[in-house]
């Protein structure tokens, strides 16, 4: 239960606040997004993932696993971007090892945040992304506007979800 296969010997696994694999995912995204968030220390950025690893819903943190070993995460967050702090819930943190990316994990990853987000209710979410828009319109997200955001050109981007029962 909680786990999801992704290709051959991948899935995707809630992360736990207690989780070995937190201190790893926190380095990630501090390496990956820093820049992003002036001021934010690797110990910050551990600290703020814990209290993402939620038990359902909003806040969720995801990993994706190949043969036990983490290569991936993405995350659902109430809010990513500081100016937009009317948008929310966010697909965020998405990001796979370079070794294995182009396998479907990241697709994986977001389709597995777009569950857990439409298992709770929630119609809409956004996103923002300097470079993976393509990625992202494939699985069938919307642009919504560009921005610069901390020096970066980034897009904003949105999707709409089927609810069951809808």
């Amino acid at each position: 239960m909680g786990r999801a296969r992704v290709a051959d010997h991948h899935e995707i696994v809630r992360l736990g606040a207690d989780s070995p694999h937190l201190a790893r995912v926190a380095a990630w995204q501090h390496a990956e997004w820093a820049h992003l968030s002036p001021g934010e220390t690797l110990a910050s950025r551990r600290a703020a993932l814990r209290g993402e690893c939620g038990p359902a819903g909003i806040p969720s943190v995801f990993l994706a696993l190949a043969l036990g070993r983490p290569v991936g995460t993405a995350s659902l967050v109430a809010h990513d971007l500081d100016p937009r702090p009317a948008l929310s819930p966010w697909l965020a943190s998405v990001y796979v090892l370079p070794e294995w990316r182009g396998q479907g994990i990241a697709s994986g990853l977001v389709r597995r945040v777009e569950a857990e987000a439409a298992g709770n209710r929630i119609g809409r979410l956004y996103l923002f992304t300097p470079d993976q828009q393509a990625l992202y319109r494939r699985l069938g997200w919307q642009d919504h506007e560009t921005l610069v955001h901390h020096g970066e050109t980034v897009t904003l981007m949105i999707r709409r979800l089927p609810l069951q029962g809808s």
